[in-house]
């Protein structure tokens, strides 16, 4: 880890932070989840550098990249991972995406066919299905309380109430973890207001992706944010995906069931 390297790049008139593990192997990009950053994904690089040149990208509003005011929905953060993986000149990168990341990752392969070789879903939150507005003001209203309660905390506090509610996670996760939630603008939370997720026509963008697609599922029973129905439509758009369920883990996979993920 000590001889990873940290930088920044300009994507479309933001500054993006990204963190790299190096060297001359196949570029592997990871997009992380909603108030996590890209040192969140810090145990999956360790485990993977050996074999691939690990990236690991702040998105907007997230780690030390810029907190514009807007830009939250997919097809921006779509774009700003464009402007990386543009400005630092990586060929072909396999694309790893959690959660917000994953829907990120599948627009960048809907709107940039020819520039991942495959991409990896870890439990998006299926934002293609036409259900009605989830967003309500009571539910932004939560979300805006949970974050000022973390904001209030320190990091030691994070971490010992989340290590004593995620009891599968390393203690690798928890650090990042809470560093990422001190980091994580309020701005970020646009991204839940009613109407965002609608900005991107999703069979037309689904429909474009071309590369090899691998989609991780769990159990919903423990927190997974995609049901099966959500999983069998997004596969009639790409018809090249594979699908892999991880038994014994929630929305967090690569947290819950580690070796699992790996393999």
């Amino acid at each position: 880890m000590s001889s990873w390297q940290s930088g920044y790049v300009e994507a479309h008139g933001i500054r993006m932070h990204y963190t790299r593990t190096g060297g001359t192997k196949p570029p592997l990009v990871l997009a992380h989840g909603v108030t996590d950053s890209g040192l969140c994904w810090s145990p999956i690089a360790t485990e993977l550098a050996a074999d691939y040149d690990v990236i690991m990208v702040d998105a907007r509003g997230h780690g030390f990249s810029d907190a514009p005011k807007q830009g939250y929905d997919s097809a921006t953060q779509a774009a700003d991972l464009q402007g990386v993986i543009t400005a630092l000149g990586l060929h072909k990168p396999i694309v790893l995406g959690h959660s917000m990341g994953a829907m990120t990752t599948l627009v960048l392969a809907g709107l940039y066919p020819d520039l991942p070789s495959a991409i990896i879903l870890e439990d998006p939150p299926g934002h293609w299905m036409p259900v009605q507005e989830a967003a309500t003001s009571e539910r932004l209203a939560g979300m805006h309380a949970w974050f000022t309660s973390i904001k209030r905390k320190t990091r030691e506090e994070l971490i010992a109430e989340q290590r004593a509610a995620a009891i599968r996670w390393s203690e690798a996760e928890l650090g990042p973890w809470a560093d990422a939630k001190h980091q994580v603008s309020e701005h970020v939370f646009t991204i839940f207001e009613p109407g965002t997720p609608k900005v991107v026509d999703w069979p037309t963008i689904l429909n474009r992706i071309t590369c090899p697609a691998l989609l991780l599922t769990a159990d919903l029973t423990l927190g997974a944010a995609l049901n099966p129905e959500a999983a069998a439509l997004l596969h009639s758009w790409v018809p090249q995906l594979q699908i892999t369920n991880i038994p014994g883990a929630g929305h967090n996979i690569r947290r819950e069931q580690f070796d699992r993920y790996i393999d």
